[in-house]
């Protein structure tokens, strides 16, 4: 990124929180804003295993398959 950058890697929670805020959260108000979302985490995160959500298999099925050379 460049010498003297000043660039922070965060989470998406972590971005949230912050534009919520309108500025970088206390590790103590980040917790009390996670813990919120903690009982959704199941349904919030399950994004990611698009093979497991029937929309994407079903469209996936639909895609020509990619076949190795």
């Amino acid at each position: 990124l460049g010498k003297n950058a000043n660039v922070y890697l965060a989470s998406a929670e972590l971005a949230a929180v912050s534009a919520k805020l309108g500025r970088i959260p206390s590790v103590a108000e980040y917790m009390q804003n996670v813990e919120i979302i903690a009982p959704l985490s199941d349904n919030i995160y399950r994004y990611l295993n698009f093979h497991q959500i029937e929309e994407y298999q079903s469209v996936a099925k639909k895609m020509i398959p990619i076949v190795a050379a």
